[in-house]
């Protein structure tokens, strides 16, 4: 890829998905106003813009080809920043780049033909993701929430995830009617026995794909926010060395399951039914970095969409450290 056909990809992921001016396009990327423009309408013409931009950077796809040899990764999509790295790290600045590329990658996934069901987690970025995606016809197919979703707040429920999910394209969807995380390991083992939820469980081990998020446990963790975890609990998975969340089990900087009563606790899927499968997870933020290294390192995620700037971090912490 010449540099000429990178520069316009990533003036099409700004203009598009960032919704940068012509003005700060030519900016951000130390041209003219006038070559900006020549860049974006180079990237029209070229087919490179559709629902969502085609393609991405050279620079991206270096991080790509790295990602899946470190973490073993049969895929990785790496999407470009849409803002400046000095804009500070607010959670959420990069979901309109995710949610583009984790749609694209699902749509491409559902037209192939070959799935009959879907697993689905939970959280903003997949929320975003599900809003993306243009009307499909695929009345057979089953999407299967893969945690409790019976949450203590409304803000992306698993719930309203997969019932989106059914109503862009027609299928049929099923989720989990019990707690995200129960009240103790006696109340969850009550609560997996139930004959609804084992016929769901069955359901999830049906599911050729996953698609997951990544959960961070930092001062403005999404899971406290929404009140799936108390204050008190996301302290104490702390200091049992949780680092990274993903369908709801938590995990420690080395991918290993946290020895924490909180993972007892948990209904939906374990991280042992998710393995055997594909699972794709759709994640980004630099806040995040340590929480999807870790979930890489658990061996679960066979494919990772993730933004620029989080990427570098995950594959050099050391060099984000200094």
């Amino acid at each position: 890829m010449d540099s000429e056909h990178s520069l316009s990809i990533r003036a099409a992921w700004l203009a598009y998905v960032g919704g940068y001016t012509q003005e700060q396009i030519a900016e951000r990327l130390g041209v003219s106003r006038i070559k900006a423009q020549r860049l974006v309408a180079a990237a029209m013409q070229n087919g490179l813009v559709k629902f969502w931009v085609e393609g991405v950077p050279a620079e991206c796809m270096a991080l790509e080809d790295e990602l899946m040899k470190t973490f073993g990764l049969k895929r990785a999509v790496v999407v470009p920043n849409t803002r400046d790295e000095d804009d500070g790290d607010e959670p959420g600045s990069e979901m309109a780049a995710l949610a583009v590329a984790g749609a694209r990658y699902l749509v491409r996934e559902l037209e192939a033909g070959q799935l009959r069901a879907v697993g689905v987690g939970h959280g903003r970025t997949l929320a975003a993701l599900v809003d993306r995606l243009p009307k499909l016809s695929l009345p057979d197919m089953r999407f299967v929430s893969l945690l409790g979703s019976l949450t203590r707040s409304s803000a992306a429920n698993p719930f309203d995830v997969i019932a989106r999910l059914a109503e862009r394209t027609g299928g049929e969807c099923f989720f989990l009617p019990v707690p995200f995380i129960a009240d103790s390991q006696a109340d969850a083992e009550v609560l997996r026995a139930q004959r609804g939820v084992q016929q769901v469980f069955g359901l999830i081990r049906d599911c050729q794909l996953c698609v997951v998020g990544v959960g961070d446990l930092g001062p403005n963790a999404h899971l406290q926010r929404t009140h799936s975890v108390t204050a008190a609990e996301r302290q104490a998975l702390i200091d049992a060395g949780a680092v990274g969340e993903v369908a709801g089990r938590f995990v420690t900087a080395e991918g290993r399951m946290v020895d924490s009563e909180m993972n007892g606790r948990a209904v939906g899927a374990s991280l042992e039914d998710l393995r055997g499968r594909e699972v794709l997870a759709v994640a980004g933020g630099t806040y995040k970095a340590g929480a999807i290294r870790a979930v890489l390192r658990s061996g679960v995620l066979t494919a990772l969409i993730v933004d620029e700037a989080t990427a570098r971090q995950v594959l050099r912490p050391e060099v984000s450290a200094r």
